[in-house]
């Protein structure tokens, strides 16, 4: 297997940025970021296509003895989406889905409140929303964050990612307007595999970001155009 397609995030945002193009200074786009590891890759992108940033909250809903598989996600707005696939192999219940969803429910609602420190959510309606991520690894959580912005009335919503797997990718060209996998290496195993540095991203950094990206559109900071 060859190594990592990027030194960290910021450079998959660079990257993925290069291939959005199109979306360049254009008044009716937005970056959303799926927090917390999609907040670095959508900095960059925001910056350097002159565009606002703000997050979209989803949670992944893992599974019982296997945290780090998604049975599937939540999102904002009450949306849930299940993969089940995963739930029917490992035999799970409904009532273990819920527990989860409740436990994760909370956790999102916390988020909500730190990340937007009183800001309401962006309004998409008519809008063209480029959701970010660090990877698409199954996809639900991905999903999870479509069909909730479906509710919210946007004119196009655009899924972009620095790498994923290859069928994940195809499988949300059917849900999503369009989907931009910069690197889609086989086999794929983990999104973390594909980053130099892969650290999860903290709380902090979160709010560091919106909170930096919010002061450099206040202040007309110039970026390098996009090829």
């Amino acid at each position: 297997m060859r190594g990592p397609e990027f030194l960290d995030r910021y450079e998959g945002g660079l990257v993925l940025a290069g291939l959005l193009g199109p979306y360049a200074h254009r008044p009716d786009t937005v970056v959303l970021a799926l927090p917390r590891g999609g907040l670095p890759v959508a900095y960059e992108v925001a910056r350097r296509l002159g565009a606002p940033l703000d997050v979209f909250l989803v949670r992944k809903l893992g599974a019982p003895h296997h945290e780090e598989l998604a049975m599937g996600a939540i999102a904002s707005g009450g949306v849930r989406v299940i993969n089940r696939e995963v739930v029917d192999e490992l035999h799970v219940s409904d009532a273990q889905i819920d527990a989860t969803a409740e436990r994760e429910g909370l956790e999102l609602q916390r988020r909500e409140l730190r990340y937007r420190e009183g800001r309401p959510p962006p309004d998409v309606r008519g809008r063209t929303v480029i959701l970010v991520d660090d990877g698409l690894a199954t996809g639900t959580t991905m999903r999870a964050a479509v069909a909730a912005l479906r509710h919210q009335g946007p004119e196009r919503i655009v899924v972009a990612v620095p790498v994923g797997a290859t069928e994940s990718c195809e499988d949300l060209a059917a849900e999503a307007d369009e989907v931009i996998c910069a690197r889609m290496p086989e086999p794929f195993y983990a999104v973390g595999l594909w980053y130099r540095d892969f650290a999860q991203t903290s709380d902090e950094e979160v709010r560091e970001l919106l909170a930096r990206a919010a002061q450099e559109r206040g202040a007309g900071v110039e970026q390098p155009s996009v090829m």
